[in-house]
């Protein structure tokens, strides 16, 4: 379904912009991620129009074309912050109607959760968020990639989490992999965070559920992508440690 803007420019002359819908499908998967770079949206962008899954994104002129038109018609508003080189692009109409705190420490994060959804839509994914928890010791992943009937549970961390809050995370993994039916947990991070993430998995993790638990450094610390743009569906992706000699104990032996 098509629509049309009406804008009234400086002379006083109607400029009619059209709005497709792979806008209304970008819109919509910016209400989603909240706010995200131009390289994210040069990725989405590609996710939105094909009908064959591309390995490279849009153009930087034909990102920047769509956001003019977009603000243009006030369906979008734009930030350049100092942590970051280009714009970053947010919905005006969300649900919450606020605009988004560029200045919290979240805001990296944030835009990196957009920069890896971006990517999945590339691939042909379907990208929604993670459901609330439902319980104190739940877990709510970065967001859930959907395509051909398997969904997976990504996460994306740019800093590592202390190893008592991975225990409790990676035990929901399990569940969440063993009754959910989730075909994976996928890690974006940093290295270090890579390392951290997967040294507590092959811990607290049944043997039968780790292989399912993956990682790829393919972030920095800023936020942005800095790894091979396929590496997230690579076959080396970083796999459990090798047992050692003594066997690795149950989990419950590893609980005090």
């Amino acid at each position: 379904m098509q629509a049309m803007e009406e804008k009234k420019l400086a002379n006083g002359v109607s400029s009619m912009v059209q709005v497709t819908s792979r806008d209304e499908a970008m819109l919509d998967w910016l209400r989603v991620v909240r706010m995200a770079d131009m390289e994210a949206v040069r990725w989405a962008l590609v996710g939105m129009s094909l009908d064959t899954v591309e390995r490279a994104p849009v153009g930087v002129r034909a990102a920047q074309l769509w956001v003019s038109r977009m603000l243009q018609v006030g369906l979008i508003d734009r930030a350049r912050p100092a942590f970051r080189q280009g714009s970053v692009v947010w919905p005006k109409d969300t649900t919450s109607g606020r605009v988004p705190d560029l200045f919290r420490q979240t805001a990296r994060h944030d835009l990196a959760v957009s920069a890896v959804s971006a990517r999945y839509l590339a691939r042909g994914y379907e990208w929604r968020r993670d459901r609330r928890p439902i319980t104190r010791r739940d877990h709510q992943a970065d967001g859930v990639a959907i395509l051909g009937g398997q969904a997976e549970l990504v996460e994306v961390e740019l800093t590592p989490k202390t190893p008592i809050r991975y225990k409790a995370i990676h035990s929901n993994h399990g569940e969440r992999l063993t009754r959910e039916g989730y075909t994976r947990v996928v890690y974006l991070a940093t290295p270090g965070a890579c390392r951290l993430a997967m040294k507590e998995a092959d811990r607290w993790l049944f043997r039968d559920v780790r292989p399912r638990v993956v990682a790829a450094p393919v972030m920095d610390a800023r936020g942005a992508w800095s790894g091979e743009p396929d590496a997230p569906w690579a076959e080396n992706l970083m796999p459990p440690a090798p047992p050692d000699d003594a066997g690795t104990p149950a989990l419950w032996e590893g609980i005090a």
